[in-house]
């Protein structure tokens, strides 16, 4: 390998897997060779070329793709983004590369899917973290952590496809300080990572700071305020309330102020009246949370140590690199959108939203090229569409985007399995998981797309049919009844049918359809018990019961003798229950009662 000449030059070797920690002086298996000329950086990473330069300020202009022609000239690619952030936290600033942890985190029952960069660092900041391992050890931390955000309290799955930004599946750009560095480092650096080094406009930057809530006996974060002030005018530097500025883990634990930096997608004006008001324009790019409290049942508490945790969406970043004004048009979704019009019967995506995509088309678009990464990547990470938990949840997101592409692309069965390879060829250089996993995520995706077609054309036919039926007696609501044999018979999750039914203008009865399954789990209950006592009727001792046994003077059993070892016991029996009620002495019972 030739390099041109250059002022510094080194080579690191190394040994890593997907759960090791990488610390200054450390090394990784994969080859990274680096360069330095003239303010350039060349990287060859995992067969992988990148030119990195922080010396030149690119022009950002915004446009939204209509079609899906990769442009080679990309100067921020996805890739390029995301290890310059590394970078820029590990060489410049002395992090440890901590790679992403697993979408399915299989050490954690209180999380369906890892949905934010810090749950693999919840230890340190519970105190739980062994002083003794590397874990307990770290006192920087970065990377870019793989998320998925579909069920639980964190759901973005409804969004999808809808708009420009929302996913089941992304990464969250993140850095770290455990008991180190605090706010104004954190502040200084990131406002420099923006400016300086991915070249954003100065002038289109905003940052909020926590306000204070005296309700709590919070404080107004006038340092962080202080901070920000070193960069930006006063009418740029907003003050907002705990809903939106103040962070916390949970109900208890660690918790704190944080404050966002927000980017304006129109220049030459002043938004600062719109900040925290969803301003589709005025977007959040970067959250830095202060963390220095814990919060239990008695109240707030100051930290002894205090933290700094930040999350960026990659995205969403990349987005105003790239010069997009949504998330799916930039680089790493068009190789997606290409393979998926080989299958589309309608059409090819052209980058319509809400009202103007009248048909849905390029609604489908999006929700399958984001789901094929769902689905990718939490396979490789060892989870499976079943029945249960964040199974459930897969199998739900993967039939979703099979009557997509199937109802609303016509496109043929078996075609979303078809997306994986373009998945595993797009990420699988930052993400190895995927080429080693490649052939068992492909051989699931099939076997799950295959059995939900054999029911699809059949749950469409059906609700086909109930939409004329219902429009023609003029009413606008599903029953429970029909939306049950839906799910219970076809396989339609209820939201696959509440999606299909906003699309035909209807409402679904979901309180009805609730009442059909807690009916369907009675019967499964019922039909259980029967078959543990061979049939014969179940007998349960209620209120009902113990209240007749006590108004009758018979009290309850002595067992204390069976803790005794051969012992004869004298025993005398008061009554006898039956299905026909309580059998005793004096009193017959038929032949056959039980």
């Amino acid at each position: 390998m030739r390099f041109p000449s250059c002022s510094t030059f080194y080579l690191a070797l190394a040994a890593s897997a997907s759960s090791t920690m990488l610390f200054p002086g450390q090394y990784s298996s994969r080859m990274v060779v680096s360069a330095f000329t003239g303010g350039h950086r060349m990287v060859s990473f995992m067969n992988s070329r990148r030119v990195i330069t922080s010396t030149t300020s690119p022009v950002i202009s915004f446009s939204s793709s209509s079609s899906t022609t990769e442009d080679d000239n990309i100067v921020w690619t996805t890739d390029k983004v995301r290890s310059t952030f590394v970078d820029f936290f590990v060489d410049k600033h002395g992090h440890n590369y901590v790679p992403s942890s697993a979408v399915a985190p299989m050490n954690d029952p209180t999380l369906l899917f890892t949905n934010a960069g810090m749950n693999q660092f919840k230890p340190i900041f519970l105190g739980q973290a062994d002083p003794g391992t590397s874990m307990g050890k770290l006192k920087r931390a970065a990377n870019s952590q793989k998320c998925i955000r579909a069920g639980g309290k964190h759901n973005d799955l409804d969004d999808v496809g809808r708009d420009t930004y929302h996913h089941t599946f992304f990464e969250m750009l993140g850095s770290w300080s455990f008991g180190d560095y605090f706010k104004e480092e954190a502040v200084d650096w990131a406002w420099a990572l923006l400016t300086e080094v991915y070249g954003i406009d100065p002038n289109r930057l905003y940052a909020t700071y926590f306000q204070g809530d005296p309700e709590q006996g919070l404080e107004p974060d006038l340092d962080a305020k202080e901070y920000w002030l070193k960069y930006l005018p006063e009418n740029r530097v907003i003050a907002c309330d705990a809903k939106d500025n103040f962070w916390e883990m949970g109900e208890t634990g660690p918790c704190g102020p944080c404050s966002e930096i927000l980017y304006d997608r129109i220049s030459d004006r002043d938004a600062s009246e719109t900040v925290e008001a969803d301003n589709p324009d005025l977007i959040e790019i970067w959250n830095i949370v202060f963390v220095q409290y814990s919060r239990d049942e008695k109240g707030l508490s100051s930290l002894p140590n205090k933290h700094i945790d930040t999350g960026m969406g990659l995205e969403r970043l990349v987005s105003l690199l790239q010069g997009k004004s949504s998330n799916y048009d930039i680089d790493v979704f068009q190789p997606l959108f290409r393979e998926i019009e080989k299958y589309s019967k309608v059409g090819n995506y052209t980058g319509r939203l809400l009202e103007e995509d009248v048909d849905n088309k390029d609604t489908a678009f999006r929700a399958i090229a984001d789901h094929a990464r769902t689905l990718s990547f939490a396979i490789a990470d060892g989870a499976v569409p079943n029945n249960e938990g964040r199974g459930y949840v897969l199998r739900r997101v993967l039939r979703r985007a099979t009557r997509y592409g199937q109802q609303v692309l016509k496109c043929e069965p078996g075609f979303f399995s078809k997306l994986i390879p373009v998945v595993v060829d797009t990420f699988g250089d930052s993400y190895p998981e995927l080429i080693k996993q490649k052939d068992t995520i492909i051989e699931i995706v099939q076997e799950e797309e295959a059995a939900f077609s054999t029911m699809l054309g059949r749950g469409i036919s059906f609700f086909s049919d109930l939409k004329v039926e219902l429009n023609a007696s003029d009413k606008k609501q599903v029953s429970g009844k029909k939306a049950f044999f839906l799910y219970d018979t076809l396989g339609f999750p209820i939201d696959l049918t509440e999606q299909m039914a906003e699309e035909a203008g209807l409402v679904v009865d979901t309180t009805a359809f609730e009442n059909e399954m807690e009916a369907q789990k009675q019967r499964s209950r019922d039909a259980r018990n029967s078959a543990k006592s061979g049939g014969a009727v179940r007998l349960e001792l209620i209120a009902e019961q113990t209240s007749w046994l006590a108004d009758n003077n018979i009290s309850p059993t002595d067992d204390s003798h069976k803790y005794e070892w051969d012992v004869d016991t004298a025993a005398t029996v008061d009554a006898i229950f039956t299905q026909d009620g309580f059998i005793t002495d004096g009193s017959a019972a038929e032949s056959g009662s039980s």
